[in-house]
């Protein structure tokens, strides 16, 4: 049995990890303040450290193409989005709520990346039934309903290049994918998804104890 290495994540820990990572932008950091502060449902915002990690993925991928399904406020997409080559590229991204995107605009307007960012607001497997079938996409960053966490993989997996990366939010879901028999639906569907994915040929993937739980899939 492997004894786990990483230590409590202490307040002042958590802050020490903030301070050795790219610093958030002005717009990025009043985003999480705005969101913390004033949207219902601020749980669902991306942990702090998960911007400067997509960011860095997609850089070191030399991603173009980028999907991400679950908008919320737009934290993510605007890091995605600023992480593109100057060259160009865009974020897809899926979202139901006009309220939290109406949010969500505003922060990328003000970033000066909203000619970058695509936003479409409908259930999200219908946008993506109706996006080209051949692979095309460099990136993805799953964050939604986690209930159809695996019917989005299957509509995903197939549209990703080779070498490509699947980003999954969430796939610790608070500690309870460990008990299956204690996991409410949403825990429930995530430990589905987990076992599912850990058996996809298509793909090698690698569960990360980063916020709460991120795995990285790669396309073979």
């Amino acid at each position: 049995m492997y004894e786990p290495k990483n230590p409590p994540l202490t307040p002042e820990l958590y802050a020490y990890v903030l301070a050795h990572n790219p610093p958030l932008d002005p717009v990025l950091r009043d985003l999480v303040t705005y969101t913390q502060q004033n949207v219902e449902r601020s749980d669902m915002q991306s942990a702090a450290e998960q911007g400067p990690l997509l960011a860095f993925l997609a850089r070191l991928i030399g991603a173009r193409q980028i999907l991400e399904v679950g908008t919320f406020t737009g934290f993510s997409a605007l890091a995605l989005a600023q992480a593109l080559p100057s060259s160009g590229g865009r974020v897809i991204t899926c979202d139901i709520s006009e309220e939290w995107t109406a949010v969500a605009r505003k922060a990328w307007a003000e970033a000066g990346v909203a000619d970058r960012i695509d936003l479409r607001i409908a259930p999200a497997l219908d946008t993506l039934r109706a996006l080209p079938t051949e692979p095309w996409i460099d990136l993805v960053f799953l964050d939604a309903d986690k209930p159809n966490y695996i019917a989005y993989w299957e509509e995903l997996v197939p549209r990703v290049l080779r070498g490509g990366l699947i980003v999954a939010d969430n796939t610790l879901f608070h500690g309870k994918v460990v008990d299956p028999s204690g996991q409410d639906e949403r825990a429930a569907a995530v430990h589905r998804f987990n076992e599912h994915i850990a058996a996809d040929p298509r793909v090698e993937t690698v569960l990360l104890t980063v916020a709460d739980g991120v795995t990285l899939a790669r396309r073979h």
